[in-house]
Order: structure tokens, then C-alpha cells, then sequence
């Protein structure tokens, strides 16, 4: 059974940081110096969903963790 929620963690991982590596698209270090990134910006479209994606493999990724550690505890 940890075997299990060891690959799903290890499956999570990888799409967080594809998701992460998508929506970095202004963070870089053309972003920092713009004046741009001082106005208010609501995320549409794709930029939202991916911004939701990431909050929820981020929920999903600390549950399979904490279920782990449980298990392992038990086993």
C-alpha cells in the first residue's frame, strides 16, 4: 500500500512542477523590472485554470503525504 502512495506522490510531483514551469511565464527576471507588475491583474483563461491546477495538486500532493506517513506508521 505505501508502495502505491509513493508512485502517485511521485506522479503529483511531476505534474506540480509541469504546471509550475507553465504558468512562470512573467516571473522571470524581465518581470521583476517591468512597471507592470505594480497593476492589478485578474487571471483569465488558461493562466487561471493552470493558476487552480496548481492549488489543487498542491491539496492532493499534502493529503497523499500525510496518508503515506500514516500508513507507514501502521504497517
Amino acid at each position: 500500500m505505501v508502495t502505491y502512495f509513493n508512485v502517485a506522490e511521485i506522479i503529483v510531483s511531476l505534474v506540480l512542477v509541469a504546471v509550475l514551469l507553465l504558468q512562470s511565464r512573467g516571473a522571470g527576471f524581465n518581470g521583476t523590472f517591468s512597471s507592470d507588475s505594480s497593476v492589478f491583474r485578474t487571471r483569465r483563461g488558461i493562466e487561471k485554470t493552470l493558476f487552480q491546477l496548481t492549488i489543487v495538486l498542491a491539496v492532493v500532493f499534502a493529503v497523499i503525504s500525510v496518508l503515506s506517513v500514516i500508513v507507514a506508521k501502521s504497517a
